[in-house]
């Protein structure tokens, strides 16, 4: 467990970019639980949302 938060604590770009992506798939896949999309347009969707969440969490890191 201590070499798990050694390693949070050395990336937090990497580790706000893991958070943000749990929560935003999750926010995601609740949204859109009755919209019919295909296995790969919601997969897309996943995709694009990791991406705007690397996005954020780069601006987040601009404060530091």
């Amino acid at each position: 467990m201590r070499r798990i938060q050694e390693w949070f604590g050395a990336h937090p770009l990497l580790t706000n970019w893991l958070l943000l992506s749990i929560g935003m798939v999750a926010i995601l896949l609740w949204a859109a639980a009755d919209t019919p999309f295909t296995s790969s347009q919601r997969g897309a969707l996943i995709v694009a949302t990791i991406l705007v969440a690397g996005v954020c969490a780069r601006i987040i890191g601009w404060a530091d």
